[in-house]
């Protein structure tokens, strides 16, 4: 019988303790959900469950400017009204508040995920899963759509210490930009995002033209869709493409950001995917049996993030969920059913089967392009890249946490609503 995946798993509470603000559809304590969802289903049990280190400004400055960082570092709700300026070079404000706590919330998800990438580097484990991670807009320099530090980047830099290539795959339904960006010029990773493209649509980037380009051209791969994509025409359509850039690219390792504003419902997506469909693409990437990095990203009506995330979860153990959902800390957000299972809308496909069909031809031309890319020599990782290594014994090292009892148990009574009422719309939100 084949030997099971290790699985190691990241969560620390402190995370739902943050609040971007009364009108901001960012709303963390979707991660307190999405982890008492997987208590609940017992899901605890079939993996290792680690508090991860809060990543050191030293860290998280091998993407980010040092400047950024410490201004990050530096910035209150208090104080920001003395850094106008700064706030704006930063892009710090509407999309992306400076709120308490601010900092620490950085260093936590991004700890998750550099602590995922050097367990599956040590071979420790051969899934790694941070559902507070994949804030895939964050730019070098500044903050983007409710991204402040990019926990991906980071975590790819740090695969890039032990593999050749990285794959980074995101079907959140905005463009994966700031990873895109971060390794536009370089053979080293493959990007493939599947996205909302057009209507002035966040964040306005990811034609299908943008191939990458010196030693990156081809290597970067993009799917623009467009409203109401269904579950039959988006999941064949990314079973046909990460199979053909696999077979190509023959990635070391994978990233999979698994935004979860793609479902059927989101308040700020456009798409159609139920979470069977979505789960599906998570299935998928798991059947190569290549080491797998998990993250979350958007995702902003939160009841539906938490059933995604905690479905997605089991995917990774091999493990379906009842449809009913247990008892647990939140179980007033799954009224009125509590159910595990959200229906798709009936809304029109505006993706034609023609349309589809020409995003395959060109992406199968761009992977033509590069079908030998192993066999040639690698590009050498330019040494801004280079993350130190640190002694693991001074860090914080990865804590066994006992399963609830660690955890702190977080109500916040802001976040409490009956109905919809906490999705109030905001235009120009990711």
């Amino acid at each position: 019988m084949l030997e099971k995946d290790r699985i190691a798993y990241f969560y620390d509470g402190d995370v739902g303790n943050v609040y971007f603000g009364p009108n901001h559809p960012m709303k963390p304590h979707r991660l307190c959900m999405t982890h008492h969802l997987v208590l609940s289903y017992e899901l605890h049990n079939k993996m290792e469950i680690y508090r991860p280190h809060k990543a050191y400004p030293t860290e998280l400055a091998q993407f980010h400017s040092a400047d950024y960082v410490e201004f990050l570092h530096r910035i209150t709700p208090d104080t920001q009204h003395l850094y106008e300026n700064e706030l704006r070079r930063y892009n710090l404000g509407e999309d992306c508040p400076v709120f308490d706590n601010l900092f620490e919330f950085c260093q936590i998800y991004a700890g998750g995920t550099l602590d995922a990438a050097r367990r599956l580097n040590h071979k420790t484990c051969d899934i790694a899963i941070n559902w507070a991670g994949g804030l895939h807009h964050a730019k070098k320099c500044e903050a983007s759509g409710f991204c402040y530090i990019n926990d991906l980047v980071l975590g790819i830099l740090e695969l890039l210490k032990y593999h050749a290539r990285v794959l980074y795959i995101d079907i959140d339904v905005h463009h994966g930009d700031g990873v895109e960006e971060a390794f536009y010029f370089t053979d080293r990773v493959m990007t493939v995002s599947f996205h909302k493209y057009g209507d002035f649509f966040f964040p306005g980037t990811g034609d299908i033209k943008d191939i990458g380009e010196r030693e990156g051209k081809y290597y970067a791969i993009n799917i623009p869709l467009k409203d109401g994509i269904d579950d039959s025409s988006f999941t064949r359509l990314f079973k046909t493409i990460i199979a053909k850039v696999v077979e190509t690219y023959l990635p070391g390792a994978i990233v999979l950001q698994c935004g979860a504003d793609s479902l059927a419902r989101d308040r700020l997506g456009c798409f159609n995917l139920s979470i069977e469909g979505h789960a599906e693409c998570v299935k998928f990437v798991k059947k190569f049996n290549i080491p797998l990095l998990v993250t979350g990203g958007g995702g902003y009506t939160k009841e539906n993030v938490a059933r995604c995330w905690a479905v997605e979860t089991g995917v990774l153990l091999d493990t379906e969920l009842p449809n009913e959902i247990p008892d647990n800390e939140y179980i007033k957000y799954f009224a009125p059913d509590y159910t595990l299972k959200v229906s798709n809308l009936n809304m029109d496909n505006l993706n034609s089967k023609s349309y589809l069909s020409s995003i395959k031809v060109q992406v199968m031309e761009s992977l033509r392009a590069i079908q030998h890319a192993p066999g040639v020599q690698m590009q050498e990782v330019p040494p801004d890249f280079y993350i130190p290594d640190f002694d693991e014994d001074e860090l914080d090292p990865d804590e066994r946490v006992d399963q609830h009892t660690q955890d702190k148990q977080i109500h916040r009574d802001d976040e409490y609503y009956e109905g919809d009422n906490d999705n109030d719309h905001e235009d120009g939100a990711r």
